[in-house]
């Protein structure tokens, strides 16, 4: 009898389901999905988000930026091709609270894999889900806006809701040292507020030696002669990491070019006098359009981030505007060498329209 590749990865999908545990993935507002558990069976609460990129989810669950969100990725087939070793993540562990998906496979095919999701998940004390309808939870999301949200196994104690955005999560995925990264002719300092390490292999690639610095720290008190700022991405509310965006503010009143990616764009811009705010529903996707000032030219981006700028600070003027929404996507100062960007230029995974963007600031120096 022949039977189609469809439905015999459909028959061995379902079978795998029906050894699962089930879960619940509950909203804020009383809606409940059941699922499939295929991660930690642990209660866990967060902020639910939703992400469309096809690849590089091992990515995007150790960025940072994804610090205590519920993650649900749209693209239906997540785990095919595994989780690569510890140098192609972007940090340490796993920032994500749980994982929402819509088809879970458990044989992965790929020369670089090490292991399944599901066991790379459990190792870690990860909740997952297997939700079939992620395009009701896309919807709803984009609808009535990003919202609270928990997983909740049974018969265990629940967990409340939490607002992720009320923390420092900033404070969480810094480091906690002063670190010297890299070799070359040019120094820079480089605050990390929860960064990809894509973004310091983009440095180091280039020939300059970082200065990695705590969130919190004062470059200024540094000792050793450094050629330019960058300030990294990062989770949560920029409005919760005052004592960074005073520091950034002393470093305006220097002669040294600065660059920020993401969170960075948000802080330089709370220090130099501008404003933010919340997003409906946030930016996470590998196919952002983002139109450069004074051109017609669109770079397609990486994106991660729950805010955006709302107000331009004076002496700084609009970089690159979101295609799709208008929003914010960059600033950069009139007289000074000092810029930032809401999106990813490393693009890791995604597209690399934007490199040139570390050459630019580069330059400056």
């Amino acid at each position: 009898m022949r039977v189609s590749v469809a439905n015999f990865n459909l028959e061995i999908n379902t079978k795998y389901s029906m050894t699962m545990t089930k879960a619940k993935l509950i909203f804020e507002d009383g809606t409940e999905l059941s699922g499939n558990s295929f991660g930690a069976q642990k209660s866990v609460n967060g902020e639910i988000v939703f992400a469309t990129g096809m690849v590089g989810y091992p990515q995007s669950m150790t960025d940072p930026s994804y610090r205590k969100q519920i993650l649900t990725f749209t693209y239906p087939i997540i785990g095919s091709y595994g989780v690569p070793g510890q140098s192609e993540l972007e940090s340490d562990e796993i920032h994500i609270s749980a994982l929402i998906v819509s088809t879970y496979h458990d044989n992965p095919s790929h020369y670089a894999s090490r292991m399944s999701l599901g066991k790379w998940l459990i190792e870690n004390d990860i909740p997952a889900l297997e939700i079939s309808d992620t395009r009701y939870i896309a919807k709803k999301l984009r609808s009535e806006g990003a919202t609270l949200g928990k997983v909740l196994f049974e018969p265990q104690s629940t967990v409340d809701f939490e607002d992720p955005n009320d923390l420092n999560l900033v404070a969480e995925v810094s480091t906690k040292t002063v670190e010297v990264i890299g070799k070359g002719s040019k120094t820079i300092a480089f605050i990390d507020c929860g960064a990809k390490r894509q973004i310091i292999r983009n440095f180091v690639e280039r020939g300059v030696r970082i200065i990695r610095v705590p969130w919190d720290y004062d470059v200024t008190t540094l000792k050793e002669k450094i050629d330019g700022v960058f300030i990294s991405n990062g989770p949560g509310n920029p409005k919760k990491i005052p004592q960074t965006i005073a520091n950034v503010k002393k470093l305006l009143k220097t002669e040294l070019p600065i660059f920020g990616i993401c969170l960075g764009n948000q802080i330089l811009t709370l220090a130099a006098g501008g404003d933010t705010s919340k997003l409906k529903f946030g930016h996470r996707s590998q196919n952002q359009p983002c139109l450069l000032a004074g051109s017609k030219r669109c770079y397609i981006t990486t994106q991660n981030h729950g805010y955006a700028v709302t107000k331009i600070p004076s002496g700084f003027t609009q970089w690159f505007t979101n295609a799709n929404d208008g929003t914010n996507e960059g600033i950069i100062h009139k007289t000074k060498p000092i810029m930032s960007v809401q999106f990813h230029p490393e693009s890791t995974p995604g597209p690399e329209d934007t490199t040139w963007l570390f050459d630019e600031f580069l330059s400056k120096i």
